[in-house]
């Protein structure tokens, strides 16, 4: 049983309906910061939970869950003669898989009208119970906000029948590393997921031996002598007023009791330790047969580069029992994971990587920065250190000082991955510069990206020039068509070498000092007070 795709209308970033397909198991999402991953790892967990936060939604309604221009609409309406209906948020998710439990679920009651298994929740008004006190206010003209005390949270099938969580066989654990949720001074998650691995005879034990230390507790002398005070001191009639252990139902031990970890409180260890615990108890649910949906928010938080690459290894080696989405900022993560099951939000849109031939290669070398590219308004690639430095100089220099990434331009060293990274560029609709040397062969740069001459979307940008000269270094001709030759062409012998800081009486001299120090040579250019020229291929890649 898992989940086929999610659909989200009105809730937090996304007013008009947003609708996701999701992998049976892994599902990597990315995306720039309120671009809405959040909010559908947290629409999907309140669809099957009804929880926000750890907490009930019903009990904690705010108009701040709405989507602000939904929102802005309502309240613009209500001044007119045709005031809009009240808002509704409503999340739906299409479920697959067999069994009884799915059966019950089964009905054409959603937004496509299809016969399918699913559930919606939806935050509404409760038409029913306060339509009457809301046309009240309405006629008055006292509203200038969404009237969310007249909302409730009811959840349905597909089946059109009213449900509670339990009726769902999907159930949903929600990781969020950076925040720990205590109840009583225990996690509230951890102790959920302690409560779902044991077996129905084990949680009746241990609420057993929870009632026995209830009656020690009430049987020691010093108690019983304080409680005697409290009643005297109270005077309520003549009920005695005392204080004990919480057994007002049956779970009460749930809350009450504290998690340890190495005789250390849960709550008390490291962030990253508590988020590797957590994922690793919702991963050994009680049965495997039990469907899970895994939700995991950025779990590179807080964790060491091995402790993260342990998680990956036992999410990777349970995603085909586990539905597992995780929203992520590390290329780490990404690559290490697949780049097959990443989800890109961009713009509201959803692009994925689907088939992709550099998957191996990106996942084998995941130090590869492939979400620089991914969230990336528009990039430049470029070969080495040497050339970004350059390359983010010429730019400033032709933007008023501002660097490439002001403007939501990333400048991304690749080495010899250029097609690599346009094959993920092409995928994700990335506007993309390809800076390159011709290395004497301009025929072969155009066979190597023949497949970009047309297109739209990918620059290939080199110098059409092949310079050639008598200069060689140990017995080997010198390559005039990089970087380096190509500066000192542009600007010649007398300017450059006083921003090098270098004495050099001939330009073969510096082009032998600038090959044996590239870096160092495009850092000068890149502190330089002088503006120097640039070679137009450069300047062609920094274009608009």
């Amino acid at each position: 049983m898992k989940i086929d795709k999610v659909k989200i209308t009105n809730f937090k970033c996304y007013e008009e309906t947003f609708s996701l397909s999701l992998n049976d198991g892994l599902n990597v999402i990315v995306g720039g910061n309120e671009s809405g991953k959040t909010t559908i790892l947290e629409a999907v967990h309140l669809a099957l939970t009804g929880l926000l936060h750890g907490r009930p939604l019903k009990n904690d309604l705010t108009n701040y869950l709405f989507n602000l221009g939904a929102q802005t609409k309502y309240i613009e309406s209500l001044g007119t003669a045709s005031p809009l209906p009240p808002p509704a948020i409503t999340i739906e998710l299409f479920l697959s898989g067999t069994s009884s439990e799915m059966a019950e679920l089964e009905g054409n009651g959603n937004s496509e009208k299809v016969k399918a298994s699913g559930v919606i929740f939806k935050i509404e008004f409760d038409e029913d119970n306060y339509k009457e006190p809301y046309e009240e206010l309405l006629k008055a003209g006292a509203l200038n906000s969404i009237p969310i005390e007249y909302y409730h949270t009811p959840m349905w099938s597909f089946g059109r029948k009213r449900i509670t969580a339990r009726n769902i066989p999907i159930k949903s654990a929600l990781i969020d590393s950076s925040n720990s949720r205590l109840q009583n001074g225990s996690d509230v998650y951890v102790s959920r997921i302690i409560r779902d691995v044991l077996e129905e005879a084990e949680r009746a034990s241990i609420s057993q031996a929870h009632r026995k230390l209830k009656d020690a507790f009430g049987a020691d002398p010093n108690l019983k002598l304080i409680n005697e005070r409290i009643t005297k001191a109270a005077k309520i009639s003549q009920k005695a007023v005392s204080i004990s252990v919480d057994l007002s139902s049956q779970t009460a031990w749930e809350s009450s009791l504290m998690t340890y970890i190495d005789l250390i409180p849960f709550q008390y260890i490291g962030k990253g330790e508590q988020c590797v615990i957590k994922t690793k108890l919702a991963l050994s649910a009680r049965k495997n047969a039990e469907a899970t949906a895994i939700l995991l928010e950025e779990p590179e938080n807080h964790l060491s580069h091995a402790r993260l690459n342990e998680l990956i290894a036992d999410l990777t080696d349970q995603h085909g029992q586990k539905q597992i989405i995780i929203s992520t900022h590390s290329s780490f993560v990404a690559n290490k994971l697949g780049l097959d099951h990443l989800i890109v939000l961009r713009d509201g849109e959803v692009a994925r990587i689907s088939e992709l031939q550099a998957n191996d290669f990106f996942k084998k070398l995941a130090g590869y920065d492939t979400l620089r590219l991914a969230l990336a308004t528009r990039a430049i690639l470029v070969e080495g250190d040497s050339d970004e430095l350059v390359v983010q100089r010429a730019y400033m220099d032709a933007n008023g000082g501002r660097l490439p990434i002001q403007d939501g331009i990333d400048v991304i060293s690749v080495g010899t991955a250029f097609l690599r990274f346009l094959e993920l560029a092409t995928v994700l609709k990335i506007p993309v510069a390809v800076v390159t040397d011709n290395d004497g062969d301009t025929a072969a740069v155009e066979r190597k990206y023949a497949a970009y001459k047309d297109s739209e979307l990918v620059r290939i940008c080199f110098d059409p020039v092949v310079d050639t000269g008598g200069l060689t270094i140990s017995g080997k001709a010198f390559n005039y068509n990089t970087l380096e030759p190509k500066l000192l062409k542009a600007n010649g012998l007398t300017t450059l070498k006083a921003i090098l800081g270098v004495e050099a009486a001939t330009e073969d001299q510096l082009r032998i000092h600038m090959r044996a120090n590239k870096t160092d040579s495009a850092l000068a250019i890149f502190n330089s007070a002088t503006v120097i020229a640039y070679p137009d291929y450069i300047q062609k890649a920094i274009a608009p």
